[in-house]
């Protein structure tokens, strides 16, 4: 019987054709190399011949303004061509971008103003955001912190002397103030030992005898005070008490203190405050939030930008007349970095949907503008890039919500298109109309739409708007906005209800974490990047300068009945009613949701037999900013997309 098995086993191998039975076995596709700092868990290869397709989408780069050189009328500028952004010099419009810093970690700053003799810089590891200043010579930082605690740039002098800074480096916690000159480090002295983490130095009195402070406590409420640099008395402008929100605040030569406020209106104006009183003047009248202005160094001229339903745009004002002039000729886009060198020109950052983000400039005097740079955009033409278009509904109680709409060509892309919803972060944010760089992809090469909303909470709408999901008994309601208009947009001929996915990031990823639960029926998948699963974790957990900053907003897990309520809607809490494939995204090194909070969510969904994607980066924070992490996170999520909304 052994030998007639064994000649039966003989007989059938021997019916098998040479050339299959010596045939190796069929070689995986070629995958793209997961980075050395990622660890990617139960997750798919990256196609490698994917990633090529891609390849020019991902290829495309910006340039911020940063600054005038006040001696050789150069540009300052913020851009990549490595891994990370870098600061680069450009001596003429269109000129060279010459490379001035070479870290491994991203470098913001500027030069002094009026002398132009140093230029200081910020600087963390891995995103840790304990960022160090330095000053920035011949490609080499020196350190003018104490290599520890948090530092953030606050204001410079007018006249180039001085720079104010806050730090934790007392206690780790509170955001101290400090002044110093920063050719000479030894010269640092504290100036307020605050309490709190909102505190900053937002501009010097002419004389330097004086400098004026902000205590933020939220997107609400801001308070101003006066700080006598020799003494440290500190005397309040207006009533601390009074719930007014401030944002930029600036010293004219003479003297006169014009800042942005939401007194006595709903929307941020310009106008002159006075010290004295706390009286408020506002100059500008649209009913629209003014974000952001600079005064030029005569004191006659201020430039502001009105942020107009997500799109920017610039204004003139002559200070002796009153008089407004709006700048007609930049599309509807993104306005940052408003400057003014000392011979009159207004540089600032500026992006659109058919536009990189790039540095321009503005002479007031001609209205004559003069773009500095071009960024690449991977040999791809821009201008085939669809404009997005606001969409609106009511949401349950009547309030009315809206959101940015970009659908793909539909001579190109006929009939009903998938879509995917991305919720934006703070949740003091805003989603505007500006490029979409890899994005674009989706909409011009897989004819997936993209939707970005802004629900109740959203800066941009008014203070009234931004306060209507504040605490723990309304953070759902934001949550209902998001169904609201995720049914408008599935009730809309151009989009195939039954493919709509969800993704968003910090804030906007608790909302992805909350549509994975609620919303479910509506969707076919998430995509969840450094996300809050569990608010009371969260607050015990965010670093210890931000939890106060972030209990006014959330809810004080410290108080019984908020807490109760804070577990109650946390998404980690009904985690066992997450049935859709889920993409989790975290900087191993986040200050601000830390890793912590993706981890509990993972193990959960994975303990009850879901799909859980997890992406973890070991340097990075809130946010992927290293070249490399960021195109590997963005291949895989088309993997994930391809197959959880486009069925592939």
């Amino acid at each position: 019987m052994r030998h007639a098995r064994l000649l039966a086993l003989l007989l059938a191998s021997a019916a098998i054709p040479a050339s299959a039975q010596d045939a190796p076995a069929p070689a995986a596709p070629p995958s793209v190399p997961v980075p050395a700092a990622l660890t990617a868990e139960e997750m798919p290869p990256i196609p490698l011949e994917m990633a090529e397709r891609v390849r020019p989408y991902l290829e495309s780069r910006g340039a911020g303004f940063a600054g005038w050189d006040p001696n050789t009328r150069a540009v300052l500028i913020s851009t990549r061509f490595a891994n990370v952004s870098q600061l680069h010099r450009i001596a003429m419009p269109m000129g060279a971008r010459t490379q001035i810093s070479f870290e491994a970690e991203t470098v913001r700053g500027t030069y002094a103003p009026t002398k132009g003799d140093v230029i200081v810089v910020s600087k963390d590891r891995g995103g840790d955001e304990y960022f160090q200043l330095h000053t920035l010579k011949d490609g080499r930082l020196t350190l003018l912190t104490d290599g520890k605690s948090r530092n953030q740039i606050n204001a410079w002098s007018r006249d180039g002397d001085l720079i104010g800074f806050s730090s934790t480096r007392r206690n780790g916690v509170d955001s101290d103030l400090y002044v110093m000159d920063p050719r000479d480090p030894a010269s640092t002295r504290i100036v307020h030992e605050s309490k709190g983490g909102g505190w900053a130095i937002t501009a010097f009195s002419p004389d330097k005898t004086a400098a004026y402070v902000a205590d933020y406590r939220s997107v609400q409420d801001v308070d101003l005070y006066r700080l006598d640099l020799a003494t440290g008395a500190m005397t309040p402008i207006g009533d601390p008490k009074a719930q007014i929100a401030y944002s930029g605040v600036e010293v004219a030569p003479d003297g006169t203190l014009w800042v942005t406020s939401d007194a006595g209106s709903d929307f941020q104006r310009l106008g002159r405050l006075d010290p004295a009183t706390g009286k408020f003047k506002p100059v500008s009248r649209e009913n629209w939030d003014v974000d952001g202005f600079d005064i030029s160094d005569d004191g006659k001229t201020i430039v502001y930008e009105v942020n107009e339903a997500g799109s920017d745009t610039l204004r003139i004002l002559d200070v002796a007349s009153g008089k407004v002039t709006k700048v007609d000729a930049l599309p509807a886009g993104q306005i940052g970095g408003l400057e003014f060198a000392p011979w009159g020109e207004i540089g600032f950052s500026f992006s659109s949907a058919k536009s990189a983000a790039d540095v321009w400039s503005l002479d007031p005097a001609t209205m004559q503008l003069t773009r500095w740079t071009q960024s690449e955009t991977g040999g791809l033409d821009p201008q085939v890039n669809v404009e997005p278009r606001i969409v609106t509904t009511k949401s349950f109680d009547g309030l009315e919500v809206s959101g940015l709409l970009y659908m793909p060509d539909p001579a190109k892309f006929p009939g009903k298109r998938p879509l995917i919803v991305d919720v934006h972060g703070g949740p003091e944010g805003q989603s505007t109309a500006g490029y979409m760089g890899a994005d674009n992809y989706y909409l011009n090469e897989l004819g997936v739409g993209l939707f970005y909303p802004n629900v109740r909470g959203s800066t941009g709408y008014g203070k009234t708007f931004v306060s209507l999901d504040n605490g723990p008994f309304k953070r759902e309601d934001s949550v209902k906005d998001m169904a609201a208009l995720i049914d408008a947009l599935r009730a809309d001929p151009a989009v195939d209800p039954a493919k709509v996915g969800l993704t968003g990031g910090s804030y906007g990823g608790y909302m992805c974490y909350a549509a994975a639960v609620q919303l479910k029926d509506k969707l076919t998948a998430t995509t969840c990047i450094v996300a809050i699963s569990n608010f009371v974790s969260f607050l015990e957990n965010t670093n210890p300068y931000r939890q106060d900053l972030r209990r006014v907003e959330y809810g004080d897990e410290r108080d019984p009945a908020q807490r109760a309520k804070l577990t109650e809607i946390s998404p980690l809490t009904r985690v066992s009613e997450i049935s859709k494939p889920m993409f989790v995204i975290t900087g191993a090194n986040d200050p601000r949701v830390p890793k912590s909070e993706a981890d509990q969510m993972v193990a959960a969904i994975r303990a009850n037999g879901g799909e859980a994607w997890h992406l973890v980066a070991a340097d990075e924070g809130h946010g992927f900013r290293k070249k490399a992490n960021a195109d590997y996170a963005f291949l895989a999520q088309l993997v994930f997309w391809k197959k959880y909304l486009l069925g592939e």
